[in-house]
């Protein structure tokens, strides 16, 4: 039997670790060196080498017994799934571990196998659960997500607790979004393997009524995606515009059945491209793989689809459009979870000092009344006159603070939701509602704006009090800045996902506006992550 003919099936495995590991007998001198082996190999790891001495130094892997059997085999099945996940499938070789397992000879071979199992193990089931990358912000310092690690006596206390096929398998995330990316990845592969989405469409603008002869290369391509029924018109139909439509719609572009430049460029990006896209995603799912979930109501703000949503039981419940911060790297909104505790309506504004000193301060040193719509406050809280000169200030020296009061022009609106934060980032009303019907919306200084923040707030109150319009109102129509505690905080997960599906399963696809996901696809790819077979 060939070791490739093991991984084709379960029944197989079982044989195969079987009769690679055979008892051999249990002398005293043997039993020594197996002893001997594992602590020579787990010197360097405090966590593995305690749990060797808390079990006598007995094997989990190499064994004779039936459970030992029952774990390397689920074990081996498992490596043999690292591709279905988007992990670096060479990094945990199921071939060349079959193949050290027939050359054991020895007890101190097999305790040096036990550790190397037992770290192979580690590895794989720290990657499935929560990332390959397991350190993001040192692939972007706007990554400054805390990832869910588990201790070591989490995977080898859980794999002797419970049946190990049941433990491995609990260890990917269990969401429903991980599941139908792990589909749509899946497909994206059938694709490539079948020779794509056929031509690219040539550039252009192609419109309702057009009849030039790349419009069949449009339909075609809108063919090969799924987004049109097989039909052989030449002409820019109704039915290739409500291809197009919906084409739009799964990729957050402007809806109006006309394939300009922007839609093209997506229509042609490549199905390998769309599969990095999925793949980056899924770890990124890891990476908030949290022991509880995301929090049985929580808000997920997804940066690159510009969208705030509140979901309650795993369904999604409230939604509104959302403003994010600037490409520019000083301004790009970061990724992070907290929990949400307070809203403060009617708030005042209080400047952050990057602000101003970045924009406030040289327009105060040519003239002191500039920017006459915030207070300069000193340190014991006092506002400042104008009637003095700010030219002898640097950036360092200005000793000031600034805020905006409450009110129309306040640039937090009426309402700001805080879960206080190192990085000093919430969502927030806003005066200027123009850009929330901007295709892009990156404009703030890394906050989030909300275009219906009122309405946000009514369906936070809600689970506190009967009339939450009610209540509402009449603290934002007394003027007065308000903080009105949530009584159930809610977790906020701020994500940034090029790649995601809806509930019915259909994969929508985002620009990468901060450029962050071609940053995670290169570290993945560093780390042995391929696509379609071959690394790029």
């Amino acid at each position: 039997m060939t070791h490739r003919t093991f991984l084709r099936g379960a029944a197989v495995i079982a044989l195969v670790a079987s009769s690679y590991l055979a008892p051999q007998s249990a002398g005293a001198v043997q039993v020594t060196a197996f002893q001997q082996a594992v602590a020579e190999n787990v010197s360097t790891d405090d966590q593995i080498a305690a749990f060797y001495r808390n079990r006598g130094f007995d094997p989990i892997w190499t064994g004779d017994t039936d459970a030992d059997l029952e774990r390397r085999t689920a074990l081996l099945e498992v490596l043999s799934m690292a591709k279905y996940h988007g992990l670096p499938v060479a990094k945990y070789n199921a071939e060349a571990l079959l193949s050290r397992m027939a050359s054991v000879r020895s007890g101190f071979d097999r305790g040096s196998l036990e550790v190397s199992l037992t770290k192979l193990y580690l590895d794989y089931a720290r990657d499935l659960q929560t990332g390959v990358i397991d350190t993001p912000r040192n692939v972007r310092s706007e990554i400054v997500r805390e990832i869910p690690l588990r201790d070591t006596s989490y995977y080898l206390d859980g794999l002797l607790s419970d049946t190990p096929r049941a433990f491995l398998g609990s260890l990917a995330p269990q969401s429903q979004e991980y599941a139908r990316l792990m589909k749509a990845k899946m497909r994206l592969e059938y694709t490539i393997a079948h020779g794509g989405w056929d031509a690219q469409v040539p550039a252009g603008k192609y419109e309702p009524g057009d009849t030039k002869a790349s419009v069949v290369a449009l339909r075609d391509r809108l063919i090969a995606m799924g987004y049109l029924q097989r039909t052989v018109t030449a002409r820019y139909d109704t039915s290739i515009t409500d291809a197009v439509r919906a084409f739009q719609q799964d990729h957050g572009l402007t809806v109006d059945g006309v394939a300009g430049g922007v839609t093209i460029d997506e229509i042609n990006t490549s199905p390998q491209d769309r599969l990095k896209s999925v793949i980056v995603a899924m770890e990124r799912e890891r990476w908030i793989n949290q022991p509880d979930g995301l929090g049985e109501r929580h808000i997920l703000v997804n940066l690159t689809d510009f969208n705030a949503r509140i979901f309650d039981h795993g369904k999604l419940t409230f939604e509104t459009r959302s403003v994010v911060g600037h490409q520019d790297r000083d301004r790009q909104t970061p990724e992070f979870s907290d929990v949400m505790d307070h809203m403060v309506i009617n708030p005042s504004w209080y400047v952050p000092r990057s602000i101003i000193v970045g924009e406030y301060l040289p327009k105060l040193r040519n003239n002191p009344g500039a920017v006459s719509h915030l207070d300069i406050i000193d340190s014991r809280g006092r506002v400042v006159g104008r009637g003095q000169s700010f030219a002898e200030y640097s950036e360092r020296s200005f000793p000031f603070s600034m805020r905006q009061r409450p009110g129309p022009r306040n640039a937090l609106g009426s309402v700001k939701f805080m879960f206080p934060n190192k990085h000093n980032i919430y969502l927030h009303d806003t005066p200027a509602k123009n850009l929330f019907s901007r295709e892009v919306r990156t404009y703030s200084h890394g906050c989030v704006r909300l275009n219906d923040p009122h309405d946000f707030a009514y369906a936070l109150l809600a689970r506190q009090t009967d009339d939450p319009v009610g209540f509402f109102q009449s603290r934002l129509r007394s003027g007065a800045e308000a903080r009105v505690n949530l009584e159930q905080p809610v977790p906020v997960h701020l994500i940034y996902r090029t790649a995601f599906t809806t509930a019915k399963g259909q994969t929508q696809y985002r620009r990468d506006v901060y450029g962050r996901d071609a940053d995670v696809w290169n570290a993945l790819s560093a780390a042995g992550v391929e696509i379609a077979g071959i690394r790029s």
